[in-house]
């Protein structure tokens, strides 16, 4: 039987009941049992219960007669009789009785719908869907990274492709949500929740099917992406051979016809393995809340600590590298370092050091001269110590050693200064710049390659007006993800593409308490006003009304109250160690990815 003819015939009994009742309330009782079958078969059908909820039916069926007495008895008797509606005080208290009986028809027909239902459902089984044959899917585009880019393209593909169920969309991603990383620095400072500034993807992505996975190769020939075996990779209707092919191998398989490379940039440490061993990275959210964690376990340690040489290890915090992330993040934990000091009385506050090493004259290079000498005189006014034209040559626990012999006692260093494209694109037969990035035209394609296109960190995208290469910063990324995602559908559908160009709209940095530095089409601000700039514009672009609400009452919170230096995880444990069991093979194909990285970086 067809589910909405059995929901039908179960609303007309139950409402035949309950009209009984309602008849008694009307001056016409025909008219009042014809009005409760009706409005039981529109019930029945609009309304199925699940099984088993009876209160939940009586409670939907009874709040119902109220707006049903007033459209009814309120409004449309009135009118059909030629008469005003009766809403005057009066003319409802006189229709108070009818108002009893709407209650008493819902509760009736809230409990027999329910009743009826449950018994059908016993004696004839479950509601059978129609069979609809699931549409044949012409085309299947995967993304591979769950960054701005790869998240912004599939965003803008679900709007391109609408409701069109011939092309199917997969983005596989490390992780199961958008990191908005302009705010990272305030996390590792304390100054944010750490899930306020990362939005789930499948709440982001409405028709995009989201792969929590791994990718550890490309076939580009075969047109096939392989995950680790590790991977939760749901079966569908265009993969199931791709899993019965995998469920004999230790990997997955994801056929594609369009692969979109958005994998992003890894920390690069130039080969030096004890540097990598010693630092902490600063590129995921996992990467910002060990930094807070050992800097509250350092000043723990520190206000117990007698010897005065090992306490102000303890509180000297060394960040390699002056760009964006690195000043941002000196100027946070300076910040937060000396907020935690009124809480631990045995720590002079002249102890307390951040050092930021960068090998350039001056520091935040994408900026103007003016800006960057405004950001270090204020860093340094609240106490942030510079070593400029200066690089880190080596590490071990405990200490730093620069370029010029000088060793540096600390127990935390911080790597800001290089990155480079995923190593996962040394494994494919495309062409890379010097930095390891693939080559695509202006139309993002990569050349060679039917179907393949890359954008972000991870790609060389050259300019259509200038010819010159555009910077691997979040605001091309955006464009760029316009771009890619339009020439997609042109490409399905058999239109011209278009070449990529984008003006930049400016910088912006805080680097510390209330200051920040910004340019914005030529236009220079510092200071209070920029911070406000800054957080103003930031917190706009933060996907998601409900994660800038959770923002926005952080910084109201830090207003009033001091940063919270309650640790959420077990610092004891060395940072390359933390993880998931399975992290030591990952660990060690990326070491391994690592050095392939830095000898190309090398040669």
């Amino acid at each position: 039987m067809n589910k909405y003819l059995r929901r039908a015939i179960i609303g007309v009994i139950a409402g035949a009941a309950g009209g009984v009742a309602l008849a008694y309330t009307f001056d016409n009782p025909a008219v009042g049992f014809s009005l409760g079958v009706l409005f039981g078969a529109i019930y029945g059908v609009a309304f199925a219960a699940p099984s088993r909820a009876d209160a939940d039916g009586i409670l939907t069926a009874a709040s119902l007669g109220v707006p049903l007495w007033a459209l009814i008895n309120v409004v449309a008797l009135p009118l059909l009789a030629g008469e005003l509606p009766r809403w005057t005080a009066a003319g409802m208290r006189a229709q108070f009785p009818t108002l009893v009986g709407w209650t008493l028809y819902g509760i009736i027909l809230g409990l027999l719908a329910q009743a009826f239902g449950d018994l059908a459902m016993r004696v004839f089984g479950a509601e059978r869907e129609p069979l609809v044959p699931a549409p044949e899917v012409k085309t299947r585009i995967v993304i591979l990274g769950g960054g701005f880019a790869g998240v912004t393209c599939a965003e803008y593909l679900e709007r391109a492709f609408g409701a069109d169920a011939s092309v199917e969309m997969t983005l596989v991603s490390e992780t199961n949500a958008l990191l908005f990383t302009p705010m990272l620095a305030e996390v590792a400072a304390s100054s944010l929740e750490a899930t306020h500034i990362s939005t789930p993807l499948r709440s982001t992505l409405r028709r995009t099917r989201v792969v929590r996975g791994r990718v550890i190769g490309c076939d580009l020939s075969a047109r096939q992406v392989r995950l680790a075996s590790d991977t939760r990779m749901p079966v569908s209707p265009t993969n199931h051979k791709d899993a019965d092919t995998a469920a004999h191998a230790d990997d997955h398989l994801l056929s594609y016809d369009h692969l979109v490379l958005a994998l992003g940039a890894v920390s690069n440490y130039l080969g030096m393995k004890n540097v990598e061993q010693t630092a902490f990275d600063f590129k995921s959210l996992a990467d910002a809340i060990r930094i807070r964690n050992h800097v509250i376990d350092c000043f723990e340690r520190a206000d117990a600590e007698t010897n005065a040489q090992a306490r102000r290890a303890l509180v000297t915090f060394v960040i390699a590298g002056g760009g964006y992330a690195g000043a941002e993040l000196a100027g946070g934990l300076n910040d937060f370092a000396r907020g935690m000091l009124a809480l631990y009385p045995n720590i002079p506050p002249e102890e307390v050091k951040v050092v930021l090493v960068h090998s350039r004259e001056r520091i935040l290079p994408e900026m103007s001269a003016g800006l960057a000498d405004y950001a270090l005189r204020h860093m340094e006014e609240r106490g942030v110590t510079f070593e400029l034209q200066t690089r880190l040559t080596d590490a071990r626990p405990g200490a730093v050693t620069l370029n010029s012999g000088e060793e540096i006692e600390t127990e935390t260093l911080v790597w800001t200064a290089g990155t480079a494209p995923n190593p996962l694109l040394q494994t494919l037969p495309v062409e890379r710049d010097k930095r390891g990035a693939a080559v695509v035209d202006g139309t993002l394609a990569v050349p060679g390659h039917a179907g393949v296109w890359a954008l972000g960190d991870c790609a060389q995208v050259p300019d259509a007006k200038t010819g010159q290469p555009c910077p691997p910063t979040a605001q091309f990324a955006l464009r760029e993800a316009k771009t890619l995602a339009g020439n997609i559908h042109a490409q399905v559908h058999g239109r011209p593409l278009k070449a990529f160009h984008f003006d930049s709209l400016g910088q912006l940095c805080v680097v510390g308490h209330q200051t920040a530095c910004a340019e914005i089409k030529g236009l220079k601000f510092s200071g209070f006003f920029a911070w406000l700039m800054w957080r103003g514009i930031y917190l706009g672009k933060l996907p998601g009304l409900e994660r800038k609400v959770r923002v926005l009452v952080d910084w109201i919170i830090e207003v009033f109250f001091p940063r919270d230096i309650v640790q959420t995880i077990d610092t004891d444990t060395h940072r390359k160690d933390l993880g998931t069991p399975g992290d030591e093979a990952r660990a060690e194909e990326m070491h391994r990815m690592s050095e392939a990285q830095g000898a190309y970086a090398g040669s």
